[in-house]
């Protein structure tokens, strides 16, 4: 079935009838990510202890942080840039394959619009409990 196929009968309505989420772009060392954005509470100067994930990669300076909750109370992501919020199609998501072995916070992947490059998108509670943080 193809997108926009509802029982196999095309479907005529466009991909923002269809539903659309809210990403935001951030920016960790050399390379784009998006997440939710509804996943984030707010953007806040990073602190010494904030997370990282090494699989991500390591941020240039990390001067800043993504907010966000977890059943333990808030949890802080480091990143260099917040590049911004875009509501994406849901019909040009695409979840991540199992077969790809990914970590559990890799949930899908997106094309931007901007730089026409695919983008990782990430659950951020599942950062922490990827690095052992609950």
């Amino acid at each position: 079935m193809s997108t926009g196929d509802v029982n196999g009968v095309a479907d005529d309505r466009s991909a923002e009838e269809l539903g659309e989420v809210d990403i935001l772009f951030f920016q960790i060392g050399d390379s784009e990510y998006g997440t939710d954005a509804s996943q984030v509470l707010r953007i806040d100067r990073a602190l010494p202890d904030d997370l990282t994930v090494r699989d991500l990669g390591l941020p240039h300076r990390g001067l800043r942080a993504l907010v966000f909750d977890t059943p333990e109370g808030e949890g802080h992501l480091k990143v260099d840039a917040v590049n911004g919020v875009r509501s994406v199609a849901l019909a040009v998501l695409r979840r991540m394959p199992a077969a790809a072995a990914a970590a559990p916070y890799a949930v899908g992947i997106c094309l931007d619009e901007v730089s026409q490059r695919p983008v990782l998108l990430i659950d951020l509670a599942e950062t922490l409990k990827t690095q052992g943080r609950h």
